[in-house]
């Protein structure tokens, strides 16, 4: 395949489509799953998740005061967390629905924090505005992740940092049970709770397409960061990677 071709193409868990499909076809996705989407991550996690942004918030060691925009907000975990810190959050994320509902949980809580829809490829804020950026389970259902990596980069002041939270590559030995759980699990769990089996197994195979630890630390690098770190949760199925701006 041709840089052009990668251009042009890009993949939908295992299935290639044009590159300006991905956007679509993950917001119907989003669009199917945002009311049950809290209660399936416990689910399929068996919690875990609240432990992996746990982990994640920490990393980011954002103080009060330290401005935050959160992409891909989704259910506004993170960003609640560093509002409750006494940051300044911003957040944003791609599809309505999934925006509306970090919105609200950050109002029922009662945090208020300024929401924006867009594209984290094409952010529209100011460069070098914010202390810190996070993305948290949402990078790999990116278009083009090395374009939003640099977006995202390019918001950090000097001395900023990029929190990434994502599936990653899991422990060898345990590669057949995991793909046992993946492929045969979730999607019965997504039909029988969230009432889309494909949405699950979109979500499976978009791990599997995402880049592993390694290849996403040279991405951070290839995007400006410096003092890239990897650090491993669930025996590598999620990983934290961090960098800094200077």
């Amino acid at each position: 395949m041709t840089d052009h071709d990668a251009e042009r193409e890009t993949h939908f868990g295992f299935a290639r489509v044009a590159a300006d499909e991905k956007a679509t076809r993950v917001g119907a996705v989003f669009d199917t799953v945002a009311e049950r989407y809290d209660l399936m991550n416990d689910l399929m996690s068996f919690g875990l998740h609240r432990l992996w942004k746990n982990f994640a918030v920490t990393l980011a060691g954002v103080r009060p005061g330290e401005r935050v925009l959160d992409i891909a907000t989704g259910s506004g975990d993170l960003a609640r967390a560093f509002a409750a810190r006494g940051a300044e959050v911003w957040i944003t994320d791609i599809n309505a629905r999934m925006l509306a509902r970090g919105r609200d949980r950050l109002a029922d809580a009662g945090l208020l924090a300024p929401a924006v829809q867009c594209d984290a490829e094409r952010l529209p804020f100011r460069p070098a505005s914010f202390d810190c950026v996070t993305v948290a389970f949402g990078l790999r259902n990116m278009t083009r992740q090395n374009r939003a990596l640099a977006a995202m980069t390019e918001q950090l002041k000097p001395g900023g940092r990029l929190i990434v939270l994502e599936f990653s590559r899991i422990w060898k030995p345990l590669e057949p049970l995991y793909d046992a759980y993946s492929f045969r699990v979730l999607p019965w769990l997504g039909a029988r709770v969230a009432g889309d089996a494909d949405a699950y197994r979109y979500l499976a195979e978009s791990i599997r397409m995402h880049p592993d630890q390694e290849t996403l630390s040279a991405m951070l690098r290839a995007a400006g960061l410096s003092r890239v770190q990897c650090f491993n949760l669930a025996a590598g199925a999620v990983a934290v990677h961090r960098g800094y701006r200077f």
